[in-house]
């Protein structure tokens, strides 16, 4: 039986990397189980380990070496690469927060200790007690005392020159992905702390974080298709929610004023590298505030956000440098649409008339398109991608935006903007519909296009218009994707990168 060839001495960096045949992964696949088997019948089972003192990370003890130096530590991480050198090893241990060398000796581990050391394989798990010191070559490490399987990895890691390179692999095997590439797990520490970083700005700011369901009778909030259950004791049709919009409004009415809701959401749509089909949002609502409140309220967070945890507002995003500080720009989609296409909506007064004018620029078109339907096709393929720098586009048509107040000056468009940086929008924000009657009307307009065949037309909620009735305050709305915003900061090329586990199509 051969050696593990992931048991001994790492390749060279200049080394071709090591591609196991299906024969060999066998082989080393018997010959970690057999060291499992030895240890199980000499009675150290490492499985049976429920706890080891761990009192520091590698991280800490590399930013905080001048305090630690010539001090006991007691650590515990995975093994990833050694060198064995006779009666003294090196090996590298990583845990979540990076790595850090480790120096094992035979007269201080004890040669017992020492030999089953060796024996150990990539990527098994360890504890170890030690102090820590700096070598002859100035590289921080901990000199080891005492070292503890604490669980035996019985398959080989990817080779480490050669990575895991297979991307439908490393999200289908996102431990593993996690494992070997440090950039992965830096990618999910950075969405914890954004996720954390937003709940302290809106708490500071006086907003109550709420729950609402996720399963609903009504699948309403936003224009998009849902997904379909079925509650067996009820015998009833329900819907995984596609907004949380229409719940937390209820919560405004009921007097709580200013609610957010980060979680998830979840549409029956397509899968791209800008869209998952369940994915992380929040949404906030304040009463007594509009969509310009909400514009300012946008760019502190972002940058707020930004400085946080980047330490800085100037990013780069896929090669493309990108300024987060305000003042953002602030443009119509009316204005926006006039300049890339050199059509101006505002003076077309007809349906007809709007669609031979997108036609014209070679913008398909439904045959029974409204102007505000038009306006806003047109806006999604000639504008929104070349609008790099952070914008409001704002006041969108009343057809798209169901949910929301109509401008006072022109009742075809809305109070609504978008959040579009990088060519992709990030968020949305509403002057709120509190006028019931004429929710009621959109409401019913959305039925009629349900009807006719869209399927992501608003559904009929009652139940919302009967709460608008009791009267809701005039008040501004705000969402936000979370996965985009990481995206943004992470410097992500697709959501998937930043979905601990995204959805994948059966391998069946």
């Amino acid at each position: 039986m051969q050696q593990d060839p992931q048991a001994g001495t790492p390749l060279p960096d200049h080394a071709d990397p090591v591609i196991l045949t299906e024969e060999e992964l066998n082989e080393i696949l018997t010959i970690r189980r057999d060291k499992l088997a030895d240890l199980k019948a000499r009675g150290r089972d490492p499985f049976w380990q429920v706890l080891y003192p761990v009192d520091n990370t590698t991280s800490n003890i590399h930013a905080r070496f001048d305090e630690l130096e010539g001090k006991p530590v007691s650590i515990a991480g995975r093994i990833m690469s050694r060198r064995i050198m006779g009666k003294a090893s090196f090996f590298d241990l990583h845990d979540r927060d990076g790595k850090v060398q480790v120096y094992a000796r035979i007269d201080a581990l004890g040669e017992e200790v020492y030999e089953e050391f060796k024996k150990m394989d990539l990527g098994d798990l360890v504890g170890l007690q030690g102090e820590v010191f700096r070598t002859h070559k100035g590289e921080i490490s901990v000199k080891a005392n005492e070292i503890t399987l604490l669980a035996k990895s019985l398959r080989p890691l990817p080779e480490k020159w050669h990575g895991l390179k297979d991307v439908d692999l490393r999200y289908r095997q996102r431990y593993l992905d996690l494992i070997v590439n440090p950039e992965v797990r830096r990618t999910f520490i950075l969405r914890s702390r954004i996720l954390r970083e937003l709940r302290g700005f809106l708490d500071e700011r006086g907003f109550l974080e709420v729950e609402t369901p996720i399963l609903g009778t009504i699948a309403g909030g936003a224009n998009a298709r849902p997904f379909i259950t079925h509650h067996n004791t009820l015998d009833m049709d329900m819907f995984l929610r596609i907004a949380p919009e229409l719940y937390l409004k209820r919560l405004i009415v009921g007097g709580l004023e200013r609610v957010y809701e980060i979680g998830r959401n979840f549409r029956n749509e397509g899968i791209s590298i800008k869209h998952n089909p369940e994915f992380t949002a929040f949404e906030l609502y304040e009463a007594y505030r509009d969509y310009n409140y909400m514009m300012d309220f946008v760019e502190t967070l972002i940058s707020t956000l930004a400085k946080k945890v980047l330490g800085t507002t100037t990013i780069t995003y896929q090669g493309t440098p990108i300024e987060l500080a305000a003042p953002w720009r602030r443009a119509t989609t009316l204005q926006l649409v006039q300049e890339a296409t050199g059509i101006d909506f505002d003076l077309i007064e007809t349906h007809e008339a709007a669609r031979k004018a997108a036609q014209s620029i070679g913008v398909h078109i439904k045959p029974d398109a409204t102007w505000g339907l038009v306006l806003n096709e047109v806006y999604e393929a000639r504008v929104e991608h070349t609008l790099i720098q952070p914008t409001f586009v704002i006041d969108f048509p009343v057809e798209i935006s169901p949910l929301t107040k109509k401008k006072v000056t022109d009742a075809r468009l809305t109070e609504r903007f978008e959040v579009i940086i990088g060519g992709r929008e990030y968020g949305c924000a509403y002057s709120e519909l509190n006028d019931p009657i004429d929710q009621k009307e959109r409401f019913l307009d959305q039925a009629r296009r349900r009807e006719a065949g869209d399927e992501e037309a608003n559904m009929m909620d009652e139940d919302f218009v009967t709460a608008l009735e009791y009267g809701m305050p005039p008040t501004g709305g705000l969402g936000i994707g979370i996965d985009r915003l990481v995206m943004l900061f992470a410097d992500a090329y697709s959501i998937r990168d930043v979905l601990l586990f995204p959805t994948m199509k059966s391998m069946k």
